[in-house]
């Protein structure tokens, strides 16, 4: 029995440290990736910020802050820290929607009685 309670411990740490292990490396690969990104922003690029803001690198000369364009001749500044990811630079156009019959857009009326709006205010 003394044998077994020898190599209790050691198999015990093995199993609580090789999972703390594992998780500080890939822990620490994401920040080298999230700092790689960070470098390499460039005016133009379309970013999102951790907030879910799209934008537009409009300067990215400074170390700590960057300036997004977030609408046509609307820059602000925010921390390099603040950048999520790059986003592809084409923004998804909205579809006109063609409405072909008006009962598509009208709600039906039960019965086809007249609704009667209320004119107290």
């Amino acid at each position: 029995m003394g044998n077994l309670s020898s190599l209790m411990f050691p198999l015990l740490l093995v199993l609580l440290a090789v999972p703390l292990f594992l998780s500080a490396r890939k822990q620490k690969k994401a920040v080298a990736e999230q700092q790689a990104l960070l470098n390499s922003l460039e005016q133009g690029d379309r970013v999102m910020t951790t907030s879910g803001l799209y934008a537009t690198v409009a300067d990215a000369s400074d170390d700590t802050t960057i300036d997004l364009e977030i609408a046509d001749g609307v820059v602000t500044t925010w921390l390099r820290q603040a950048i999520r990811e790059k986003v592809a630079d084409e923004v998804e156009e909205v579809e006109d929607v063609v409405v072909d019959d008006v009962a598509d857009v009208t709600p039906a009326v039960a019965d086809d009685k007249p609704v009667q709006q209320d004119t107290k205010k």
